[in-house]
This record gives C-alpha cells, structure tokens and sequence, in this order.
C-alpha cells in the first residue's frame, strides 16, 4: 500500500515533506496542491498522507474522483483532520461547488484539504473562487522520477514484495518496455505473480 516510506522523493523532497507535515498535523496552510505528469506519484501521496493521518488516530478520506464528493455528507467531510481529492482538473461545476464549501469548512474546523491534478493551478478549469482558496495554501509541481533514480525505486519495491531483482533485469526492463513508474511497478507484479 502507498506510503510516506515507500515513497522516493526524488526531485520532489520539498513537496514530499509539505505533505508530510500536513499528514503529521504540522502544517499551517489549509490546501495543499500537487500537479504532474501522470505517474509522477501524486495519488501515491496522498493515499500515503490518508494512511499516516490514521495511522496517528486522526481522521481522513481519500476521494479518488472529485465527483464521489457529492455523494459524502459535507457536515462529515468538513470535520475531517485530512481529505485527500485526486483527479481535481476532471470536476464537474457541482463537484467544484462542493470543494469550495468544503474548504472552508476544513479551514473553520482546522482540517486540510489535499489535492492533486494534472494540470497546473493556473491552468484548471475550476471556479475562480475555488482557485483562490487553492492558491491560498501551498502548490507543488510533483515530477516523474529521473531514469537514474528508478533502478533504486525498482529494487526497494522488488524487495518490499520479498524478492530480490537483479541488476540485469532492472536494466531490461528500463531499455525495452515502458519507462513511467507506473507501467514498471506494473511489470514488477506480474513478474512477481510469475
């Protein structure tokens, strides 16, 4: 399951520890946003952020699609330590609606709101006063890890899964298939269910 632990930041340390410290109920910001590429780790992390506010006895959700707001009591959701939106720049204008009330909510009641999207904050097509609130708390731009970084990330989840990758593997599987995280973690399950 996705953790701050099975987490490798690499170009990411500054946002990586922002959501850390949000998880942990030391940051001071209501919002947090982070952008990227797809399988630059976003839904990683703010899974990782769900399961460590709980972890600690707090109170969280994940939401993975901005629309499953509507369905959720916004009485409950406000009074959340952590709500965690993935998938922000798909939100239909009701689904907006709900995350510019539910941000103020969680700023009333001291919680967070943890989002994440493709799509630069500037970029959204979102309300603008849901914007603003956004713009309010921190924004980070979450990039894919380097291809110098992945052989590591390789191995570390290989080893999490209770077996050993050899280097000659790690390099295959680099040079000829699909190099996002994603589709080789992908590959590392099969191989592993092999």
């Amino acid at each position: 399951p996705p953790s701050f632990a099975n987490f490798l930041p690499g170009g990411n340390a500054e946002a990586f520890a922002a959501v850390k410290a949000l998880a942990a109920g030391e940051a001071t910001d209501t919002g947090v946003m982070l952008w990227g590429a797809p399988g630059a780790g976003k839904t990683h992390l703010l899974r990782a952020a769900v399961a460590a506010v709980r972890a600690r006895g707090g109170a969280a959700m994940f939401v993975a699609e901005s629309g499953e707001l509507l369905a959720q009591d916004p009485r409950t959701l406000a009074e959340q330590d952590v709500v965690a939106i993935d998938g922000i720049d798909r939100a239909a204008p009701e689904a907006q609606a709900r995350m510019f009330t539910l941000f103020n909510g969680l700023r009333e009641h001291g919680g967070h709101l943890l989002v994440a999207s493709r799509l630069p904050l500037a970029a959204l097509p979102l309300r603008e006063d849901l914007r603003t609130r956004l713009g309010w708390g921190l924004v980070y731009e979450l990039t894919p890890l380097a291809d110098a970084d992945k052989p590591a990330a390789l191995a570390a989840y290989a080893q999490a899964r209770g077996f050993r990758l050899a280097d000659e593997v790690i390099g295959y599987l680099l040079a000829h298939g699909r190099r996002d995280m994603g589709a080789l973690i992908g590959m590392l399950v099969a191989l592993d269910r092999h």
